[in-house]
């Protein structure tokens, strides 16, 4: 594996005993709730009842089971084996194992790993690409796991904001794909943590993708663009500014200039 991906495994295999036990997941809140898929995955989507999913970086495997509870056979893809061992637990726990499989690889190898199949919809969700040095290698794979006729769907951070420093006032990164990635030792995750200190492995490497450069990669590799839609709010506090919805949802204060912070992309295999 690319040494900076292998850094980011690392770093993910720390970030997931931080994240399974904090109140950002909430796992046990999880489990006694037993939420579906959200409500605006499932406008964009529809029934899945019967179908396959393959949710790629799937973390450990909360966003892929609730596909599971609407009916889907789900399968789970992550490259950190310590959040693959926590998806497996967390199925059997739910009482959903029986519909939902797990399997450790990188993403770019995943049509290999899932040894060919294809998959009704092909789902990623928030965080995804930014670990990710070539976003057309991404699609490649992503795209070649659409069933003729399956949809993508995929929500992640829109490039503008992730181009923004920490404060989110000014620009600080690339807006555009580039070889050299961003280097981040400040050994934080995104979730409330009961651990003292920085992560272990605390340097990870990320890339910022262009919504052109991601477009055009689908489209390149097959598929067919129906819904291209930005969107001003985000599910977690990226910027210090940002104030909570009525929803799960941080959005943009009244008073304050609208810009994107998170996409989603429909996408058919004709």
């Amino acid at each position: 594996m690319d040494p900076h991906l292998s850094a980011n495994r690392a770093n993910w295999d720390d970030r997931t005993e931080i994240h399974v036990r904090s109140q950002f997941y909430d796992v046990d809140a999880w489990l006694r709730d037993e939420p579906g898929p959200r409500r605006r995955e499932l406008d964009a989507l529809g029934a899945v009842d019967g179908l396959t999913l393959v949710h790629l970086q799937c973390h450990f495997g909360l966003d892929t089971l609730q596909w599971a509870r609407a009916g889907a056979r789900v399968t789970g893809l992550d490259f950190s084996s310590t959040a693959i061992d926590a998806a497996r637990d967390v199925a059997r726990r739910a009482g959903l194992d029986d519909r939902a499989t797990f399997v450790c690889a990188n993403v770019y190898d995943a049509v290999d790993a899932l040894e060919g199949a294809t998959f009704d919809v092909v789902y990623i969700s928030l965080g995804a690409l930014t670990w990710l040095p070539s976003v057309d290698r991404w699609a490649e794979q992503a795209a070649t796991l659409v069933t003729p006729g399956g949809r993508l769907y995929l929500h992640d951070c829109h490039p503008l904001s992730w181009a923004l420093d920490v404060d989110g006032r000014r620009l600080a990164h690339t807006y555009f794909e580039e070889a050299e990635p961003h280097v981040d030792d400040s050994g934080e995750t995104y979730t409330d943590s009961d651990v003292d200190g920085s992560l272990e492995h605390a340097r990870t490497y990320e890339w910022n993708h262009s919504l052109g450069e991601i477009v055009t990669a689908l489209m390149r590799h097959g598929l067919r663009i129906d819904t291209l839609t930005e969107h001003d709010w985000t599910v977690y506090p990226q910027f210090p500014w940002l104030e909570r919805g009525l929803d799960d949802t941080w959005t943009i204060p009244g008073d304050e200039p609208r810009i994107p912070l998170t996409y989603t992309v429909v996408a058919t295999r004709p």
